[in-house]
């Protein structure tokens, strides 16, 4: 099973390109789902043992670190971005993502709980586990496609220069990361 870089950035986005950056993050997003389903089928036909283990514990780190920052981040700068537009349709997307990001916070509270027994020993396979897995990869399909194809193009187009540079420098902060110069000086 392969491991994952479960770092805040991904390689060649930066703070500077908020968008680009959470854009990266839905790729992310995409390999720790991939592997959480690469899981389930490795589970199924060798138990809990040292692979399924780390690769447990990786879906745990993504899931429960980076996930969450990337949510507070739509949350705080591109949905009151499409709900101010006027636009009801763009109002509505933002409602909608919302509700997304509540049923997968609920969902993966319990897909974490199984991850977490699976992660912890070589006991035997929650049956949980394959539609808890499946339906958290369900919830996220959909919701992906309706950010990265609506969302952010919206927002994207209806920000200027200088909110960019505080969407970045305020992302950077909340993930203790130093802003950069061209983040300090766009500030100004």
């Amino acid at each position: 099973m392969a491991t994952l870089n479960i770092g805040n950035v991904e390689a060649g986005a930066t703070f500077d390109q908020p968008f680009e950056l959470l854009a990266a993050c839905h790729e992310r997003v995409q390999r720790s789902l991939a592997l959480l389903a690469r899981l389930v089928a490795h589970v199924g036909v060798h138990g809990c043992d040292e692979q399924a283990r780390g690769a447990a514990g990786d879906v745990l780190r993504y899931f429960d670190i980076a996930a969450p920052a990337h949510h507070l981040d739509e949350e705080r700068h591109v949905f009151p971005v499409l709900e101010r537009s006027g636009d009801p349709q763009l109002g509505a997307v933002a409602q909608r993502l919302r509700a997304d990001h509540l049923q997968i916070t609920a969902a993966w509270a319990d897909l974490r709980a199984v991850l977490q027994q699976v992660a912890a020993s070589d006991a035997v396979v929650p049956d949980a586990l394959p539609a808890l897995a499946q339906g958290f990869i369900d919830l996220h399909s959909e919701h992906l496609r309706l950010e990265d194809d609506c969302a952010f193009v919206q927002a994207r187009a209806a920000v200027d220069a200088q909110t960019l540079a505080r969407m970045g420098q305020e992302m950077a902060q909340r993930r203790g990361v130093a802003p950069t110069p061209a983040q300090r000086q766009s500030a100004d």
